[in-house]
This record gives structure tokens, C-alpha cells and sequence, in this order.
């Protein structure tokens, strides 16, 4: 095998390491390209591959969830992103959270340890093939004015909310209290004690905050006026100006928790999810939020049981950008007047660390049938990665928008079934055996080195 690289991955994150992966793997030498820290964004604080700028979170691994399921599907196609992921797992119920660090560098030591891989510092400009896109949302002008003249349209952008993480040793415990919902989300049912930190609110106390949210500064902008949210990551200010419920009914619903100090549930809870292994860092789920930092410190510690929080981070904002995938990709994602010129990740229009991750663990197989002289290949649509493309390529491109796995994107079963778990059931059995008849057919077995 001769060492001279067959093929260039652009982009070092999720999507970028899992295809590096694949093609090394099945004995393809590759180089991958990562622009950091000579070119560093405004997200990232390392310099190492797949990085995690949000949330620590891959979600559900329950196959009656779709992120669930399409991770079972990953799985079977053997994702390094999910084996590292599992590596460095911290409690979190049924999701699969992780610690960062330690995630971040398990992915890093296998790629650069393998001999098929080389991993080139700098800043990608042009668009030769073979090569393999995955630069995600934070791809550099540079990049983006090559791709748009290549493709013959602009990228479409929009703009993705991180939210805080506080330090646990700030957090009142006496009023936080450690619950799941309905008691029953546990880390691989070994009894763990409840996965999340809950600050409950009295209908005061949650009115009081909704007017603070919505009075307090923000980063302002023409450009934010003019892109729209994602609505998986929308701001909690945002959320709020649909309405003085909205949050109560969506990331501060109090559903399946009990205040253990009253023996009632709560009118709203903020929920704080483990971020390290250790437990010293706790993400406020679904509190994205584009305020500035001193009204963050003023508005957040407003929540019972943060009165005196030390944020470890910020709640921040930064720009996306993604393709019109269906009006300039083929099914299998590449450019429709080079198929070895392969786009992955973000950048396509899915939205989420699995589906980023999924695009490109088949964009590394894909290629690696390419070079062989075979034809690409998607999932069967029965499965949530083959729906997933479907809705890629089929996709509205007047209307388009980032989309999440979810179980909408699948056909109905040939028997219908009323009870939502046991048709859920039946559609990860049948995505499954789908799933395992395609691998066999057309992935061909990985050579390990």
C-alpha cells in the first residue's frame, strides 16, 4: 500500500474524525486537515479533534428515541465517535453524556495513532478531490466563498446558542435537588441516583424570571435579525417572546419531578445535567441564551438554588452555516459535478452530534467504495441514517432547514400499531434488520491495523 494519501478529510470535529476513521480502517491513507490553532473560531478552546463546543450531550441511547436508534445503527457500522464517547461516559440518565476532555482526547490518540492517518495543521482554501468536507458550522470565509462559487449558491446561516455550565460547588443543595423524571432514568440501570440537578420555581418565582429574561441586554445585531434559530437550540429569550408559558411547557416543564421539600410538583425547574465525569461541572439544559455576560450573572442567579452560582462558562452565541443541501448535493452528498468531492457534518444540513457523526461515518464508506470503482450507497430509508438522507436529497430547497433524527422521518409500519413505545419498538426492530442486511451487502469488513 503505497503511503501516500488517497484521500483529504477538510475539518477535524465529529463528522471530519468519524470518516477519517472509516477510510483508514478499510486501509486508505488520509489526511486530515484541521485549521486549529493556527486558524482558531470563536467556539472551539483546543486544538484537538472532535472537539465538543455545546452541549456534552449525544442524547438518547434508548432505541425507542430516534437518537437512540440511530446510534444503534452507528454502532453496528462500528463509530469510533460512539466507542470513544462510551469511554468517557458520566451519568446522565438514559443520554449519553460525556466528559469532554477525556472524549475529545480518546478520539485525538486513535486517529493520530493510526498509521493510515496523517493529521496536517492549516487552513483549507480550495476544493480538490478526492476530499471529504466536514468543516461544520464555523467554516472559514475563505472555505465558504470556494464552496459557494463551486456549488453556485450561498450558504444559508444561521445562529446556535450555548448554554452555561456552574460549578457545583456553587449550587445550593438545599434547594437543588438530585431527581430524574418519574424517577426512572438511570445510567445503564445500575441505580445511579437521579442524573440531574433540580431547581424548582413557584409560579413567583418563575414570573419574576420570565420579566427578567425578557428585559434583560443582549447581544444585538443586524445579522440576528436577519438568519433565523434553530428551533433545537433557540435562546431562552427567544423561547420566551412566544409566550409566558413556553418554557414552562418546554425546557422548564416540570413534568415527573416532586420538590422533595413540599412533596408537590414544581410550577417550573430549571434542570442541570452532569458535564464531567467527576460531577464538578452541570450544564443548564435548554437555557441557550444570548444575553450578556453581566445580565447572565444578574437573570440566572434569579433561579432558586443559583443565587450564589459560579458560572465555569458562559452562555454564548455563535454563527452556523449550512447548505442548501438539496439543491446542490447528490443523495450520497457530494458536489453533482465531482461524486469524490464528498461534503459531511453540519454542514449538510443535520443537525445534532449523532446525525453530524452519522453523515460522516457513511461519507468515509462512501468514499472508500468510490475509490474501489464501486457506485455510493445510502441506507435503506427504513432506517433513521437512510431517512435521514432521504430527507436530505428530498428536502423542500425553497424552505429548507437543518434537521434532527426523529421518528417523522420514517414510513409508517405495513401493520399500523396505536401504542407509541411498541411502535417505536417495531420501527427500530425493523430499522435494525434493515440496517444489518445493507452493512453486509455494502460496507465490506473494516482491516484494522
Amino acid at each position: 500500500m503505497s503511503n501516500t494519501p488517497a484521500v483529504r478529510i477538510v475539518g477535524g470535529g465529529l463528522a471530519g474524525s468519524e470518516a477519517a476513521w472509516q477510510l483508514a480502517v478499510r486501509g486508505i491513507v488520509v489526511e486530515l486537515c484541521e485549521m486549529r490553532p493556527l486558524r482558531p473560531t470563536e467556539a472551539h478552546k483546543t486544538d484537538r479533534l472532535a472537539e465538543l463546543v455545546c452541549s456534552n450531550t449525544f442524547k438518547s441511547t434508548e432505541t425507542t428515541n430516534a437518537h437512540g436508534l440511530l446510534k444503534a445503527e452507528m454502532r453496528a457500522l462500528d463509530s469510533l465517535v460512539l466507542r470513544c464517547a462510551d469511554a468517557a461516559r458520566v451519568p446522565a440518565g438514559s443520554a449519553l453524556a460525556v466528559d469532554r476532555d477525556i472524549f475529545s482526547q480518546g478520539v485525538h490518540e486513535a486517529l493520530t495513532t493510526h498509521p493510515n492517518v496523517r493529521l496536517v495543521r492549516g487552513e483549507v482554501t480550495d476544493l480538490s478531490s478526492p476530499a471529504i468536507v466536514a468543516t461544520g458550522p464555523l467554516t472559514s470565509p475563505a472555505l465558504s466563498e470556494a464552496i459557494a462559487a463551486r456549488l453556485g449558491t450561498g450558504a444559508l446561516a444561521f445562529y446556535d446558542a450555548i448554554a452555561p455550565i456552574v460549578d457545583v460547588d456553587s449550587i445550593d443543595h438545599t434547594v437543588a435537588f438530585r431527581a430524574a423524571r418519574y424517577d426512572k432514568e438511570t445510567m445503564d440501570g445500575a441505580g445511579e441516583e437521579g442524573a440531574y440537578l433540580n431547581c424548582p420555581l413557584s409560579r413567583d418565582e418563575y414570573e419574576a424570571l420570565i420579566d427578567a429574561l425578557a428585559a434583560a441586554d443582549q447581544h444585538q445585531g443586524h445579522a440576528f435579525d436577519e438568519v433565523p434559530y434553530f428551533e433545537g437550540c433557540m435562546p431562552v429569550e427567544e423561547m420566551v417572546k412566544r409566550g409566558r408559558d413556553t418554557l414552562r411547557f418546554g425546557p422548564l416543564k416540570p413534568v415527573g419531578l416532586t420538590d422533595p421539600r413540599t412533596g408537590r410538583r414544581p410550577w417550573a425547574v430549571v434542570q442541570l445535567r452532569r458535564e464531567d465525569r467527576a460531577g464538578r461541572m452541570w450544564n443548564m439544559v435548554g437555557f441557550q441564551t444570548r444575553m450578556r455576560i453581566p445580565e447572565q450573572q444578574r437573570v440566572l442567579r434569579m433561579i432558586p438554588g443559583l443565587g450564589e452560582a459560579d458560572f465555569l462558562r458562559y452562555g454564548s452565541i455563535h454563527r452556523n452555516s449550512y447548505l442548501n443541501t438539496p439543491a446542490v448535493l447528490t443523495p450520497h452528498l457530494s458536489a453533482r459535478d465531482d461524486d469524490r468531492l464528498l461534503f459531511a457534518g453540519q454542514l449538510t444540513g443535520v443537525e445534532g452530534y449523532t446525525e453530524s457523526t452519522a453523515t460522516g461515518l457513511l461519507a468515509g464508506v462512501n468514499m472508500a467504495r468510490l475509490l474501489a470503482g464501486e457506485l455510493p450507497a445510502c441506507p435503506p430509508v427504513e432506517t433513521m441514517l437512510g431517512a435521514l438522507y432521504r430527507y436530505l436529497r428530498e428536502a423542500d430547497p425553497k424552505h429548507f432547514q437543518p434537521m434532527n433524527a426523529n421518528f417523522g422521518l420514517l414510513d409508517d409500519l405495513a401493520s399500523p400499531v396505536k401504542d407509541k413505545r411498541l411502535k417505536r419498538e417495531a420501527f427500530a426492530a425493523r430499522s435494525m434488520t434493515a440496517l444489518g442486511a445493507w452493512r453486509d451487502a455494502v460496507c465490506g469488513a473494516p482491516t484494522r491495523a
